[in-house]
């Protein structure tokens, strides 16, 4: 291969490299959108456990970010640690 086109291949390659890493920078430095208004339903993702039983409950939506855990067999349930999905 011809050195002339090897220096035009990795200058395309650079180039294409710079493009897609600023493109991932600006993605980055968007601000997070501010919280909604109190009352108004949030996402979340939280599980608890009945300590007596053992049932789950998984809660997706709430008012706020950290509710109250939800009762059952007539004690609050545990929360669980978050696990990524």
């Amino acid at each position: 291969m011809p050195l002339w086109l090897s220096v035009l291949i990795a200058t395309l390659a650079g180039m294409i490299l710079i493009r897609v890493g600023i493109g991932v920078l600006l993605m980055i430095r968007q601000p997070l959108p501010p919280p909604p208004p109190p009352g108004e339903l949030r996402r979340v993702k939280i599980t608890y456990r009945c300590s007596i039983c053992y049932a789950e409950v998984r809660m997706t939506v709430a008012t706020e970010e950290d509710p109250e855990p939800p009762r059952h067999c007539g004690d609050d349930m545990d929360l669980l640690a978050p696990i990524d999905e």
